[in-house]
């Protein structure tokens, strides 16, 4: 039986219901970027699915799918979520132009694959296969990695591993690093630490060592499973062997000491990075910010606060890290460096983030009593931030049990004006 027909015998046989998976996070091929106000996924979710690839013949002719900013990736992810079975047409008329223009390229046909685990669909991705056959495309590594690939994605381990059987079997598709990366991978997602720590054990009694790839997955998934021990063992191999972990590794380390609550920890990582100019980014300071304010450690946030304006963080790391020196100030009744807080808030063009901060803002108002400076906050808050239907009832839950009538009426009357009354 040839290599072909011997891989679509498996998939045959090994096709099962799928199941959720979390897609393999060190996948780079696609653009990851939102799709904003796309013509294109527009026309395909109003037209009929008879009239879906007439659509795209159209789009071709205008050469949309030739612009840097088009991705395939993010519209089928799209589409799926309103119509199945258009993005499955989408992948039909990619493959069927692909086979009118005579394309003997391997890539976009990997592509295609790797398009075909966004939308767990083995069946067709075996369908491209047959057609790179068909084409005479001389099959690789890569092209076995990517199927396995789709059929973890769709949770089908059993064709995965018969995948794997048959590029051990083969002459010319050896299992590469890649491909045990791509299992390391989604163990480490799955949480899977045992599995995910076996194959890694595979890898190398294969002959291959780890790359930044699989210290990514291993670090990952270790911290995932909070196996924290192993956490360090394997940042410590990482870093003996020569690797500079990645902005992915060190956010899996700090995400790590959070968790342990290991104050000191998170210190020298902080000192590493800073020294490094490695930015933080929002996933990080969140975790920063929830370990401060469970400690109670105001002075380290203002101390993050004045590293990440020096090393010109961005603006969405910035506002967090203020707005949660502002919460940790209100869970103090520190009305003062709240006020200052805002002040120096509002100055750098930010504003809140959420109704949740401001209401911790004026719970502390309120448990303190004073009232007058409640109504100087909101009146420095106005123009910039609307507050929600939450932040006026807690207003009036709170002058009601103050027994101040007049402002009161003066909050209900700003409910009406914003339509939730």
């Amino acid at each position: 039986m040839g290599l072909g027909l011997w891989v679509l015998s498996v998939a045959k046989r090994g096709l099962r219901p799928q199941l959720a998976l979390i897609p393999c996070r060190s996948q780079r091929l696609f653009c990851n970027q939102p799709l904003v106000s796309n013509p294109l996924l527009t026309k395909l979710i109003h037209e009929s699915n008879s009239r879906v690839k007439t659509v795209l013949d159209s789009e071709d002719n205008d050469f949309t799918f030739k612009s840097s900013d088009f991705s395939w990736d993010v519209l089928l992810t799209t589409l799926k979520s309103s119509s199945p079975a258009k993005a499955h047409l989408v992948l039909e008329w990619r493959l069927e132009k692909m086979l009118r223009d005579n394309e003997k390229d391997l890539e976009p046909y990997l592509e295609l694959i790797f398009l075909c685990s966004k939308l767990q669909n083995i069946p067709f991705s075996m369908q491209v296969f047959s057609s790179m056959e068909a084409q005479r495309i001389e099959l690789t590594s890569s092209v076995f990695n990517a199927l396995i690939y789709t059929c973890l994605s769709s949770g089908d381990v059993v064709t995965a591993l018969s995948l794997f059987e048959i590029m051990q079997s083969s002459e010319n598709c050896k299992p590469d690093s890649e491909t045990y990366n791509t299992f390391i991978s989604v163990y480490s997602n799955w949480g899977n630490n045992k599995a995910m720590q076996a194959w890694y054990s595979a890898k190398k009694d294969a002959g291959f060592s780890a790359d930044l790839r699989t210290y990514e997955s291993l670090i990952s998934g270790c911290v995932r499973s909070r196996n924290f021990d192993c956490v360090d063992r394997f940042y410590e191999e990482m870093v003996l062997s020569g690797i500079t972990p990645n902005g992915q590794i060190l956010e899996s380390m700090l995400r790590g000491f959070c968790e342990q609550r290991s104050i000191g920890k998170v210190e020298e990582l902080l000192k590493f990075m800073n020294d490094s100019e490695w930015e933080i980014n929002v996933q990080m300071a969140e975790k920063l910010m929830g370990l401060y304010f469970e400690h109670g450690r105001v002075e380290k946030m203002e101390e993050l606060l004045e590293n990440v304006a020096k090393s010109g963080q961005s603006f969405e790391v910035l506002q967090q890290v203020h707005c949660g020196i502002i919460r940790m100030y209100a869970k103090l009744d520190r009305l003062d460096d709240i006020e200052y807080s805002v002040g120096r808030l509002l100055k750098l063009g930010m504003s809140f983030r959420c109704p949740d901060d401001v209401e911790k803002v004026v719970c502390a108002y309120f448990r303190q009593e004073a009232y007058d400076r409640l109504d100087l906050f909101l009146e420095h808050i106005k123009t910039s931030y609307k507050l929600t239907k939450s932040t006026y009832d807690l207003l009036v839950a709170g002058y009601r049990r103050a027994g101040l009538s007049d402002k009161l009426d003066l909050v209900m009357d700003s409910m009406k004006l914003a339509g939730f009354l």
